[in-house]
């Protein structure tokens, strides 16, 4: 589609003020005003006055009102859970259920490809006093490399116990003390110790800036979070790659003369334990397992510090029945030991619970003895007493007798550990695969797959508005909720009524509705990033003077139920992407949360006796949201995206994207729709697509092939001119 000026838009604009008919003018107001819109700075302009509606008591805590729907959605479905459990009473009912926990987890974190070569190979040898180490790469996937430690006693048995050990959160992983100490201890002690890189961490960075040394997303944390939200959209975990890597890592441990095969233990901390309690549940070779300070419980957690970083948060975990319990029950009756602390933010309370319910398992599988819980008063992190019962947890399921006493270690260098030339992967071996490139091979079959549907186009349409809803999680919305009136603000010309109604949940949704004195008889939704007192003042003025009524909300998340409290360690440039990942595991989405009010909303909209017709207009990454309404519920007739970023695809061709766009993100989605999708269901209604951004914010100047669905849709109608889509403004 050729470019068009923005300035022979203005003239247009001009003419069809002075020639033509009110009535025709709103028609295609969202046409014209939008383009009027793009004529104003980008930046955010403050309406004059700022218009807060939930200042009643009740309303405290409303930035916290998205969160705390979703935790209540996740409660009802972990009281699901909990009572389904109970009725698992026999040996061969457990039997039974192990086998579902199994599945379910392999179904949502995403399938394996059949195991490759390791192509592990030794790139330096160390000596020590009572071990020597051998630090080596090898490949959990074609080209997708794990940098890893191999430590050998000096009297290790021939063949000998070994241990897996899986680092926690730190970018030095195994390199940090107080993971070398407990190391060191299990090497001291005879143990072969296989330590590796999680990705993300140690020599395995996967946004390495060479220039400044550091992860260009931040801490590792944020390094597993940030590609999380890509992995997701195809509808599965990052999770299945720490996993992949910690099997792989097994598979070398058994290629190994020295390893007894069927002596292999997992221990980690903090995410190395999330790390430990997935392998453990999913490799029927582990023979003993020892997670710490990890297992707790969905319910304790959300109610405490909330879900944490990318890879703990399975992609629709919670919807499916899985509770952290069922990470140790998975593998019952096999030896496992729970290592805790009392001032842990991995709750003590949960840890209680969860043992609770693993030890009746235990007990019906008839080895109670094989599950044991320590526990010390400390934070997050090691004690002496909980190492030490973790080395007799090992001596004795492994069959290693011994004193568990903790020795003093000599410490070795982060350059004694180094595995690559350089100390990062990612400078060290040319086209060396991440989790970026390995996702975006990943999704090529969902897109090839959504290509051919493409190609009947009646049959694709309405299968996606149906998967749009399921994979959003939308709920219909209840039409028959009253809006309750606040307040009016007499102006010049217009009038402000504020209000507030109940939304999706148990919480209120603020809204404005700015009322002309001789009105047009449409009204217009507005849809703002950041809510109903960021909307440029200029802009409402046009739309008052025009005679448009406006119903300017703040969505679930947005303006007075925005800025939630919620944080935690994946929080990327002022954006909660812990809070994705709480509507994750749910099966929901923030995106479908906010369309079921959106629907109400302009149904509340077009119920004033004024107005004959409701369109939609929404700025920047509010337009998601919009298109799902408009496709879901015909209320609103005509749709203005302004600054809408074109695809979800583009989240997957682009290494970097914008994190304030994550919200607008419906996890899953590319398994049967994009945006422009969505946009063809909208046919033969108006739509204009204004000044196109990629997921890096940069605009497009050429429509991608993509679009042709869109286009198609409207030719199809023979509503060619219902549609405008302008890529780019000169």
């Amino acid at each position: 589609m050729p470019k068009i000026q923005l300035s022979n838009f203005l003239v247009w604009i001009n003419m069809t003020k002075k020639n033509i008919p009110v009535r025709w003018l709103a028609n295609y107001s969202a046409l014209t005003f939008a383009l009027l819109l793009l004529s104003t700075p980008a930046h955010i302009v403050s309406a004059q006055d700022n218009i807060q509606v939930l200042t009643w008591f009740k309303f405290t805590d409303a930035r916290n009102s998205l969160y705390h729907h979703i935790s209540n959605e996740a409660y009802n479905l972990l009281e699901g859970r909990k009572e389904r459990v109970s009725q698992v009473k026999t040996a061969a009912q457990w039997q039974e259920r192990q086998q579902e926990i199994k599945q379910t987890m392999w179904n949502i974190i995403g399938p394996f490809p059949q195991k490759t070569p390791l192509n592990a190979r030794i790139t330096g040898r160390l000596k020590k006093k009572g071990f020597s180490v051998e630090n080596l790469i090898y490949e959990s996937l074609p080209g997708f490399y794990v940098t890893a430690s191999l430590f050998i006693p000096d009297n290790a048995s021939k063949p000998a116990p070994a241990i897996l050990f899986c680092s926690g959160h730190s970018t030095d992983a195994y390199r940090k003390e107080s993971y070398q100490l407990p190391l060191l201890n299990l090497v001291k002690k005879g143990f072969i110790v296989l330590a590796i890189d999680p990705l993300g961490q140690g020599e395995r960075l996967q946004y390495f800036n060479s220039e400044t040394g550091v992860s260009d997303v931040g801490s590792s944390t944020k390094e597993h979070s940030y590609p999380s939200v890509q992995v997701a959209l195809i509808g599965q975990s990052i999770a299945r790659y720490f996993i992949w890597d910690g099997i792989r890592g097994i598979d070398y441990l058994i290629s190994r003369k020295e390893v007894d095969p069927e002596r292999i233990g997992v221990h980690g901390l903090s995410g190395g334990g999330t790390q430990t309690a997935y392998i453990s549940a999913l490799d029927d070779r582990v023979a003993a397992s020892a997670p710490a300070c990890y297992i707790t419980g969905y319910r304790r957690l959300m109610e405490s510090i909330g879900v944490q970083d990318g890879e703990q948060n399975l992609y629709h975990g919670i919807a499916r029945g899985i509770d952290h319990t069922d990470f140790v029950v998975a593998r019952a009756p096999k030896p496992t030991l729970i290592m805790a602390t009392t001032g842990d933010f991995f709750n003590i309370q949960g840890v209680y619970e969860s043992y609770s319910e693993i030890k009746k398992t235990y007990d019906i599988l008839g080895k109670p003895e094989n599950i044991k819980l320590v526990e010390d008063d400390y934070g997050h992190g090691y004690t002496r007493k909980n190492r030490e019962a973790m080395y007799a947890f090992f001596q004795e399921y492994l069959n290693l007798p011994g004193h568990i006493q903790e020795e003093p270690v000599e410490y070795l260098t982060g350059e004694e550990l180094q595995k690559t030339v350089t100390g990062q992967l990612s400078t060290s071996i040319k086209n060396a695969e991440t989790v970026f490139t390995l996702n975006k091979k990943e999704a090529e079959k969902y897109l090839d797959r959504l290509q051919l549907a493409r190609q009947n186009p009646k049959q694709h349409l309405k299968n996606v508005v149906a998967s749009a809803k399921q994979l959003s999680g939308f709920t219909e919305p209840s039409l028959s909720d009253k809006p309750v009136f606040t307040g009016r603000m007499i102006k010049d010309h217009f009038t402000i009524e504020s209000y507030f109604i109940k939304g999706e949940g148990d919480y209120a949704v603020p809204f404005l509705i700015y009322i002309p004195e001789r009105t047009n008889g449409s009204g217009i939704i507005y849809l703002h990033p950041e809510g109903k007192n960021a909307v440029n003042e200029n802009e409402i003025k046009r739309y008052i003077e025009q005679g448009f009524t406006l119903l300017i909300p703040d969505l679930a998340g947005t303006g007075e139920l925005g800025n939630s409290s919620l944080r935690g360690d994946a929080y990327i440039n002022n954006v909660s992407y812990n809070l994705l990942f709480s509507a994750l595991l749910i099966g929901r989405s923030i995106v479908g949360i906010q369309t079921a009010d959106v629907i109400k909303l302009s149904r509340q909209l077009k119920q004033r006796k004024t107005i004959k017709d409701v369109q939609g207009i929404s700025i920047e990454n509010m337009s998601p949201t919009l298109l799902h309404a408009a496709a879901f519920d015909s209320v609103i007739s005509q749709v203005t995206l302004v600054r809408p970023y074109a695809s979800y695809q583009s989240f997957l061709d682009n290494r970097f994207y914008d994190t304030n766009l994550v919200h607008s993100l419906v996890p899953g989605a590319l398994t049967a729709y994009d945006l422009v999708d969505l946009a063809a269901t909208i046919a033969p209604r108006k739509l204009v697509i204004a000044d196109l951004r990629d997921a890096n914010g940069e605009k497009v100047k050429e429509l991608g092939k993509n679009f042709s669905v869109v286009m198609d849709a409207y030719n199809n109608y023979r509503a060619k001119e219902q549609l405008k889509i302008q890529p780019s403004i000169n």
